[in-house]
């Protein structure tokens, strides 16, 4: 069986963050899109759902936490190569968003990330053919 991942986010201001994400090239499901959630396509079977705090909260008895204080995920995205990874950095703070930590350079692995608009971690990496995990 093929699963699908759906990441979903609380975000402050749902036009401004799919503004953001578009400029770094993503697009968007118009089927799971409306004005409380925006379905961001990462590859086929991989999407991040941008959700209004009010939805998300639907979602969960738990408290949210402000992003930009705590951090509750990282979300990392693979890379075709170390220069794909210093471009979507760089796009992603000409777009408004921030640096939180510099790039890490593990040899075999090398990444860098970025904060959203909300304060949401997103490190993208390239690995070196062979290393990859395999299913």
């Amino acid at each position: 069986m093929s699963r699908q991942i759906f990441v979903n986010l609380p975000v402050k201001n749902l036009s401004q963050s799919v503004e953001f994400f578009t400029r770094l090239g993503f697009a968007f499901n118009p089927q799971l899109t409306n004005g409380n959630a925006a379905c961001l396509i990462v590859s086929d079977n991989s999407f991040v759902m941008l959700l209004t705090e009010a939805m998300f909260q639907s979602f969960t008895p738990k408290t949210l936490c402000d992003a930009t204080q705590s951090s509750e995920v990282l979300v990392a995205l693979s890379s075709e190569n170390r220069e794909a990874v210093d471009d979507m950095v760089r796009r992603a703070v000409a777009a408004g968003g921030t640096l939180y930590n510099g790039p890490q350079d593990h040899g075999f692995m090398y990444g860098h990330g970025f904060q959203d608009l909300d304060g949401h971690i997103w490190e993208f990496f390239y690995m070196e053919p062979g290393t990859a995990c395999q299913a």
